[in-house]
């Protein structure tokens, strides 16, 4: 399997375990990330706020680039792809289509419609197959209790990006089932972490984020996961004004969605940034069951 590698700006700065941690995997699965070092930031949301032509534009550019190379887009933050589909949504209308299309062909970069935007959860669940992601396990992670944690933009808008119910989803908890990790259901599983207010409405978003990791802790997470770097700076980074926001203390450590996997498929913590995390993350490790590891591949 070949891709278009989009990891997003987080994953390239200070989220590069995310980047680590993904290759680890992609590695692991066969799976050929080709670079585009031209690729542009997505606009986070705030362009599209500000600008829709100007945000849809920016996305046409990069889907017309994977598209010129005949590849489908690999994304790894919920942002990412909320943006990348929402733009090859709107490129269905033909009112907007004529704003765009002029700006690409000044460009160079036309763009068809014909690039898929893979968020690595889709790829894995329903590309690679939960069965081959089960059948490469070397390190069950039987014993920790694990939240997953969706991020808006990977359920929301519904039926424009979304793979899966906003609601009630399940990729994620199917995944961590296969890597032998047990899901921990709750409702702030498919909130919003509060990143997109963070540096204007710091003490409110700060106890959104607080709010959610609390209701995964009050259900018996040992830690929680995340398939968006956003999400996760809010959740781990953040996490000292999240405990002072909701006045209690949280200790959660958190992953990146594909260190777990990684660590499933025999990663040791180095290879996938483990220790540039701000809360520690050993405290979950500690519950995987010692005898739960599998022989190593032949």
């Amino acid at each position: 399997m070949k891709l278009a590698y989009y990891p997003g700006c987080v994953a390239q700065e200070s989220g590069r375990e995310l980047d680590m941690a993904t290759r680890w995997v992609s590695k692991a699965l066969g799976i050929e990330l080709v670079e585009f070092p031209t690729f542009s930031c997505c606009g986070s949301g705030f362009v599209d706020e500000a600008n829709l032509t100007l945000n849809v534009a920016i996305n046409a550019r990069n889907l017309g680039l994977a598209e010129r190379a005949g590849l489908d887009i690999l994304t790894i933050c919920s942002t990412c792809q909320g943006m990348l589909s929402l733009a090859n949504h709107r490129l269905e209308d033909p009112a907007i289509r004529a704003r765009v299309d002029p700006a690409l062909a000044k460009i160079g970069v036309p763009y068809k419609g014909t690039v898929k935007v893979k968020h690595l959860l889709e790829v894995l669940t329903r590309d690679i197959g939960l069965d081959a992601v089960r059948a490469r396990v070397r390190r069950p992670l039987a014993g920790m209790k694990v939240g997953a944690f969706y991020g808006c933009h990977l359920l929301r808008p519904s039926g424009e990006s979304s793979m899966e119910s906003p609601e009630e989803p399940h990729s994620f908890e199917d995944l961590l089932d296969a890597i032998g990790a047990e899901p921990v259901m709750y409702r702030g599983r498919v909130m919003c972490c509060g990143f997109p207010i963070l540096f204007v409405k710091g003490e409110t978003a700060n106890r959104i984020s607080g709010r959610q990791i609390a209701d995964a802790k009050d259900h018996g997470a040992h830690a929680m996961a995340t398939p968006c770097p956003l999400c996760h700076l809010s959740l781990d980074a953040y996490q000292n004004k999240a405990e002072a926001a909701v006045g209690r203390e949280l200790a959660m450590p958190v992953f990146h969605l594909p260190q777990l996997v990684a660590l499933a498929f025999g990663a040791a913590p180095e290879e996938i940034g483990l220790p540039r995390h701000l809360v520690p993350t050993g405290s979950a490790l500690a519950h995987i069951r010692p005898n739960s590891a599998a022989a190593p591949p032949a």
